[in-house]
């Protein structure tokens, strides 16, 4: 293969992925970032309430179904927990969050935001047709990558001459995140 072909693979891989790597970067970004903004859902409604629970000992799954049924909650229930005196509830639309000492809590109802919602979803889908998809994905990122490094001409800006270094450096800089991490 020439330099040209090359060229081409790179430019039209480019082209057909464009729209993907924007979509997945934009829900990164917000994926890296759901605890402080909430994006994949908004508030519609919050409403406070006072209910009698039990020990905490008794609280539990049965429970938080039960109540959430009897505060008029219909969707599914994702989850519930008991921390800091603080029983929460998560529902596919709504979170309740009640204070274990008082009874005296809120029901937060929510949607899902349009489109980011959906785009979010990118990073959590494991159905296998979307596994093989984004491994095609991938391959296409790395070949893009590398078939970018042939793309200069000699010179002091070629991939032998500086490229390999900011290669190296892209390559170094993750490790040394994940192992200062760890």
């Amino acid at each position: 293969m020439n330099k040209k072909t090359f060229r081409n693979l790179h430019r039209d891989l480019g082209y057909f992925y464009i729209g993907l790597i924007v979509s997945f970067a934009l829900s990164g970004l917000m994926m890296n970032h759901r605890d402080s903004w909430q994006p994949e859902k908004y508030t519609t409604e919050t409403k406070a309430i006072e209910v009698q629970l039990p020990a905490e000992s008794e609280i539990n799954e049965k429970f938080a179904e039960d109540l959430g049924k009897k505060l008029g909650i219909d969707d599914k229930m994702r989850r519930h927990n008991v921390k800091k005196d603080v029983f929460k509830i998560s529902f596919e639309n709504h979170d309740v969050e009640i204070d274990i000492k008082t009874g005296k809590g809120e029901v937060v109802s929510f949607m899902k935001t349009p489109i980011i919602s959906q785009s979010m979803i990118l990073h959590k889908n494991t159905s296998n047709f979307w596994i093989y998809y984004s491994d095609i994905f991938a391959l296409s990122l790395i070949t893009i990558a590398l078939t970018g490094t042939i793309m200069i001409k000699g010179g002091k800006f070629s991939f032998k001459k500086r490229g390999w270094k900011l290669a190296l450096a892209g390559v170094i800089f993750p490790i040394l995140f994940l192992i200062l991490l760890s």
